[in-house]
């Protein structure tokens, strides 16, 4: 054996120990919470992956999406096609800076939450996705405690994702985990067009 291939072993050997030692020592059982927030492209791509993840293992899904609604996406288009369990809603009223409509938007995000909290404390749900959720708080739409007791309370197996920029970090605290999608770059400032089947 090479003395870099007798390095590379042993470094591997003390990374398994360190890995099987942070497994070994993660032994509570129960669902999640995830905020998948920051400026840059992916939150909702996330959130659907793991949707299929969770399809994988024919678990009970909802999927709520606020903001979005007007212009179709790939992923909702699927969902709908492929994928009658999954229990998909959403506001329907578009971007906030589409609509210019304050009073429309709340009365559209309090009925979306209706749907929301109703998945939110059904134990059947093994996953529910609240997509863009945080710009309801940002805006002050929706009120932030009551968002945080729904989730902190739901069922103790169920999991939730909340993805969008912001919503404070009360949230960011009540959650598990917390990713941060950092923009360093994106096409469309560059001038290129949104694109089906990447951008929507």
């Amino acid at each position: 054996m090479k003395v870099s291939d007798s390095k590379h072993t042993a470094a591997m050997k003390k990374q398994k120990a360190s890995v099987d030692a942070s497994i070994a020592s993660a032994d509570t059982e129960r669902g999640v919470a995830l905020l998948l927030t920051g400026n840059g492209k992916g939150k909702s791509s996330s959130a659907f992956g793991m949707v299929m993840r969770a399809l994988g293992y024919c678990h009970k899904i909802g999927v709520i999406q606020f903001i979005k609604g007007e212009q179709l996406s790939g992923e909702e288009i699927y969902l709908r096609e492929h994928c009658p369990q999954i229990e998909f809603f959403q506001m329907g009223t578009g971007f906030t800076w589409d609509t210019q409509d304050r009073d429309g938007d709340i009365s559209a995000a309090k009925k979306t939450w209706t749907e929301a909290r109703r998945m939110l404390a059904d134990d059947s749900f093994d996953l529910v996705v609240l997509d863009e959720l945080t710009y309801m708080i940002a805006f002050k739409y929706l009120d932030e405690a009551e968002i945080i007791d729904a989730i902190t309370n739901r069922p103790v197996e169920q999991s939730v994702v909340v993805t969008g920029r912001g919503g404070g970090s009360k949230l960011a605290d009540a959650m598990d985990t917390v990713s941060e999608i950092k923009d360093v770059r994106h096409a469309y400032t560059a001038g290129i067009k949104a694109r089906k089947g990447v951008d929507y």
